[in-house]
């Protein structure tokens, strides 16, 4: 099964989330060492999979913000 990227980083700001709460609450220091490690790899595996994923838009800079069409005129 193939993550999406968005997906991906759900699951990374949830693992990082989880290892400040083991860090907080007084977890084992192994544990909070290994997951920190694992989160900061996979952090960098995420920003590597969006910078990298096929994403086409047909919008430009001439589309401004489209919640507040004022703002580009």
């Amino acid at each position: 099964m193939k993550l999406s990227a968005l997906t991906l980083l759900g699951v990374t700001t949830l693992l990082l989330i989880t290892t400040l709460c083991f860090a907080t609450l007084g977890g084992s220091y192994s544990w909070v060492f290994v997951l920190t490690c694992a989160g900061q790899a996979i952090l960098v595996y995420t920003v590597y999979r969006i910078l990298r994923d096929d994403y086409q838009t047909d919008k430009t800079f001439d589309d401004f913000y489209e919640d507040r069409p004022d703002l580009g005129r």
